[in-house]
């Protein structure tokens, strides 16, 4: 999500600062976007230079001090203590209005500003992958966070032509927690023997959703979409209609992560 998130901004004409403490993921990622834009200049969609200066926008950086900039944008691990960290280490060297944006898919944006040293400062800007080419951009807003922030994110996601929708912080906030049912009920069809992983996939898609459920989830991550689901079960009383899925906690246990580990409901190159 990091890497098309800084793909995107550098699209628009945004100086970016790409940070990870792992300088080969930084590579990673400086040769992921290379490729995304050799497509993009193959399909001729862009320019060989326009590309070179997409590129030259982003400075790739495993510096925590280059994080300097009137906002960020964290896409990190889903873990509310580590988004907190590292929030409270930028707003030691950033400027007092520097916005603090977190790309949680379904932690409590109310729960990572608790323990930030400017909770008025936090925001949720949820992405959705790949964040280059998916037009939703959820905006998620506490009862601490600035009407100016808002707007001014609700701005930045029209200038990075997105669609943005504003709504109160809440379990899964309104992609994901629609969406529960959309996997869940999927597995339970396998589970039970009713269908195929590739039937279900076929039978969603020719009713005409763009990707299957199991083919989503290879996308999004076995570990990330589990992950949701056990936190908006927990949060909203850990209801039956929304029990996580055994079927795919067992893909997670054995690593089956989908599309990054080569393996999950599908098998990949």
């Amino acid at each position: 999500m990091g890497t098309g998130i800084a793909q995107l901004s550098a699209m628009k004409g945004i100086s970016t600062i790409q940070f990870d403490i792992s300088t080969d993921m930084l590579e990673k990622s400086r040769k992921g976007i290379e490729a995304n834009l050799n497509t993009l200049v193959n399909k001729d969609r862009i320019g060989p230079l326009e590309k070179e200066e997409i590129i030259s926008r982003i400075k790739f950086s495993s510096q925590i001090n280059d994080c300097v900039a009137d906002l960020v944008i964290e896409a990190i691990i889903e873990k509310k203590e580590a988004k907190q960290d590292l929030f409270n280490q930028l707003t030691l060297i950033n400027h007092p209005q520097t916005i603090l944006a977190s790309n949680t898919s379904s932690i409590s944006i109310t729960e990572i500003a608790k323990k930030v040293t400017s909770p008025s400062r936090v925001i949720g800007m949820h992405f959705f992958n790949p964040a280059p080419v998916m037009k939703l951009v959820e905006i998620v807003r506490t009862e601490d966070t600035e009407e100016e922030i808002i707007q001014a994110i609700v701005t930045l996601s029209e200038k990075m032509g997105k669609i943005p929708v504003v709504c109160n912080d809440s379990p899964g906030f309104i992609v994901n927690r629609v969406a529960r049912s959309y996997y869940l009920e999927a597995m339970r069809l396998v589970e039970a023997g009713l269908a195929t992983v590739e039937t279900v996939d076929i039978a969603l898609e020719s009713a005409g959703f763009k990707m299957g459920p199991f083919r989503l989830m290879d996308l999004i991550g076995m570990d990330i979409n589990f992950g949701v689901s056990q936190i908006v079960w927990k949060a909203l009383g850990e209801p039956d209609r929304l029990r996580p899925s055994l079927l795919q906690e067992q893909k997670v246990k054995q690593n089956e992560l989908g599309r990054k580990t080569g393996k999950g409901f599908y098998t990949y190159p």
